[in-house]
């Protein structure tokens, strides 16, 4: 007879507090740990990580899956990345509450703030629900590869107490905001594990309006989070362009003191007008204070995806490349190897709204060619301005040569956030400062131009093994970064730490040879829609509630994921 369900053996257990590594093993029964030590019992079923690392599940605290939770079992491209817990609803948007006529506004919204087509959630959403407490019903009879965790999403919020005047970003009547503060609570009663909301420009509807929530009043800021003082519970997810940023803080720092509940706000370098500094300043004083906040960051840059098999390329809205674009692949390649056609595209000059952008590949010396494995710390002489100018030609026939090669497969990165200076120095200084916590990884989102469900292996390989331009991190520093510290950052304290009576998320990894795959298209979402995957090497398992969900990268058929409540 066997003692346990699992036993994984003789791997070195990073275990989450911070500590070092220490040789273990570590035994499960009924989806918690047992024991971790010199484990005598047999397992049912028992793993060999004799060379390898054990660590606790990764916990993903800024994602997207609001949609896809509702149609798949899968969380893919998390599921890839040793994540075992994620948490949705960010940004202000989701699809709970909502009214029925209200469908195509949300849906409208995701798609622009997120870039998940229309298509794909009107065929994938069954709407089998009104209130966010029947969402969450919902999604209890679901079973997943890993944890789902909800918060309240402001945005769906405010309209479905205000219609269309909160749509159209009018202020709340003192009983519109009552009614959104007892929302909050009846949610966050639901198990909803806090409440979201976005104060940017970014943010807008396919058809270009900002976001609901964008101009809301303090009174209104403050009634969502004295609905989480009246759960009892619950975290505040903020994102806010903080154009005047001494009087958002007084908001945030208001809602904090009357909710009693912690904030995370967004922060990368090139986000604000203001400075990522100035940000982290600020939090750093609410903390001294005795208000938690803390700054949710990233591991490297922010960037866009561009290639022939992604939603744009550098050459997307002209016009020689528009009369072409709805072409196979393989076609379009053909037609763009004609010389009249390649004159009249190189020729062309982008449409106005994709000025922005323009500006941000800064003439190509913001624009890397991705490669197998992709570099997410480029050098400013493997730009393609750089690469242009070493063979003697103009930037843009540079970038639409390369387009074209490897039968269209080659991806373009730009980064827009966090590589001003054309290094990860800033990142490094963010995931270490003592008030901030991993996230904005956006799992779930972006599918067709950007691919950063994959920052939780970044943040290991890049920073605890490879990096080469400068300094690196320590291994038990950034396990603990994205397990513990996540975690508990939105309230979660049964899991992140490999111990026992801890619940049994946990990794196996050839850290060794963990290595990230470059993106690709695939098409398996709802109506034939496409989305980036990303692969990894090096994941001999990943553990879910003590059953194997992963080994070797490739699933298994155990779903023990479910909704958290």
């Amino acid at each position: 007879m066997t003692e346990f369900d699992l036993v994984v053996r003789g791997g070195e257990v990073i275990d989450g507090s911070g500590a070092e590594g220490r040789t273990a093993d570590v035994a499960v029964r009924d989806g918690t740990i047992v024991e971790v030590g010199q484990v005598n019992g047999k397992g049912t079923q028992e793993i060999a990580a004799d060379g390898a690392i054990i660590t606790p599940g990764f916990v993903d605290i800024h994602t997207h899956y609001d949609g896809q939770v509702t149609w798949a079992n899968r969380l893919h491209p998390s599921s890839h990345h040793g994540v075992t817990t994620v948490v949705m609803g960010n940004c202000g948007v989701g699809f709970a509450p909502v009214r029925p006529h209200d469908h195509d506004m949300l849906v409208e919204l995701m798609e622009g703030v997120e870039d998940i087509p229309g298509a794909i959630l009107h065929e994938g959403l069954s709407w089998d629900w009104e209130t966010f407490p029947e969402y969450m019903d919902v999604l209890a009879q679901r079973q997943f590869d890993m944890d789902v965790g909800a918060q309240i999403p402001h945005a769906a919020l405010r309209v479905y107490v205000m219609g269309q005047r909160g749509a159209d970003r009018e202020p709340a009547t003192p009983a519109e905001t009552a009614e959104m503060r007892r929302i909050v609570a009846e949610g966050v009663a639901a198990g909803a594990l806090g409440v979201s909301t976005s104060r940017t420009l970014n943010h807008r509807t396919s058809k270009g309006a900002p976001t609901p929530s964008l101009k809301a009043e303090y009174e209104e800021l403050l009634g969502l989070a004295v609905g989480l003082k009246d759960a009892g519970r619950g975290v505040f997810e903020m994102i806010s362009d903080l154009d005047d940023l001494e009087e958002e803080f007084e908001f945030f720092r208001g809602m904090v003191a009357a909710s009693g509940r912690p904030m995370s706000i967004s922060l990368a370098q090139g986000l604000n007008t203001c400075g990522w500094r100035a940000v982290l300043g600020k939090i750093e004083q609410a903390n001294a204070d005795g208000l938690v906040m803390r700054g949710q960051v990233a591991p490297r840059p922010i960037g866009i995806l561009m290639g022939l098999t992604t939603t744009i390329c550098p050459f997307t809205t002209r016009k020689a490349y528009k009369e072409i674009v709805a072409l196979p692949v393989a076609e379009r390649i053909k037609a763009m190897r004609d010389p009249a056609r390649r004159a009249a595209i190189l020729s062309d000059k982008p449409s106005p709204g994709f000025a922005v952008m323009q500006g941000k590949m800064d003439g190509g010396n913001k624009v890397w060619l991705l490669g197998d494995p992709p570099d997410y710390e480029p050098a400013p002489e493997s730009s393609m301005a750089a690469r242009a100018a070493a063979a003697g030609q103009d930037v843009w026939s540079y970038i639409y040569d390369r387009l074209i090669e490897n039968e269209g497969r080659n991806i373009f990165y730009s980064p827009f956030a966090n590589y001003e200076d054309d290094n990860l120095d800033c990142c490094r200084e963010m995931i270490l400062h003592d008030n901030t916590v991993m996230g904005l990884s956006d799992g779930g989102a972006h599918v067709g131009t950007i691919c950063d469900a994959s920052f939780i292996t970044t943040l290991f390989t890049h920073w605890g093994r490879d990096r080469a331009r400068g300094e690196r991190i320590d291994l038990p520093t950034l396990v603990k970064n994205q397990t513990h510290d996540t975690a508990r950052a939105v309230d979660l304290h049964d899991r992140g730490v490999v111990a026992a009576g801890m619940k049994a998320d946990l990794n196996v990894i050839d850290f060794n040879n963990l290595n990230l795959r470059a993106p690709e298209m695939v098409q398996d979402l709802p109506a034939g829609g496409s989305r980036f995957e990303q692969k990894t090497n090096g994941y001999l398992a990943t553990v879910v509630s003590g059953e194997v969900t992963y080994r070797d990268g490739e699933a298994t058929d155990a779903l023990p994921g479910r909704l958290i409540r």
